[in-house]
């Protein structure tokens, strides 16, 4: 659907695991350049979604990302990145594999399943120029991988049992 199935998002997250044991994702903040999908995502998934100009523009073999969020003045991310290797599978047990192999999304009193193909990945190389849009420190250089669109399913919330 126009307007939110197709859309630029920068999201940050860690990993964890759901009380039944299955692994998952836990989303700090989502900024999405549709603000439907960011009000929908808040509302149904009650993960922190905001609306965000964003750009992602070719310059030379670099990829240079913008992200303004809107209304929250000061809450900005600006990098480059680019694909530096061959494309791969992750193999299973992997780091790479942990941390795209995840079919499962957490809130506060919510999970939902999710689906998505294998990631096809490439290493990678990003300078980060600027970020105030996490709710902590970052440090140390980072781990970068490529990847192209990515489609994914998700299924409506179901709550978390006590």
């Amino acid at each position: 659907m126009p307007g939110i199935s197709s859309f630029l998002q920068l999201n940050v997250r860690t990993y964890v695991r759901g009380p039944d044991g299955l692994p998952g994702v836990w989303f700090f903040s989502i900024d999405a350049s549709s603000r439907l999908a960011a009000l929908g995502v808040r509302r149904i998934y009650h993960v922190p979604a905001f609306h965000a100009r964003m750009t992602l523009e070719p310059v030379r073999d670099w990829q240079e990302a913008e992200c303004v969020r809107v209304g929250e003045p000061g809450r900005v991310f600006a990098a480059r990145y680019r694909a530096t290797g061959q494309t791969f599978h992750t193999e299973p047990g992997s780091l790479e594999s942990f941390l795209t192999e995840r079919y499962r999304l957490f809130s506060a009193d919510a999970s939902a399943e999710m689906h998505h193909d294998r990631w096809l990945l490439s290493p990678a190389e990003a300078e980060v120029e600027l970020v105030s849009l996490v709710p902590f420190a970052l440090s140390g250089s980072p781990r970068c991988h490529f990847a192209f669109r990515q489609d994914a399913l998700i299924w409506p919330p179901e709550p978390i049992p006590a």
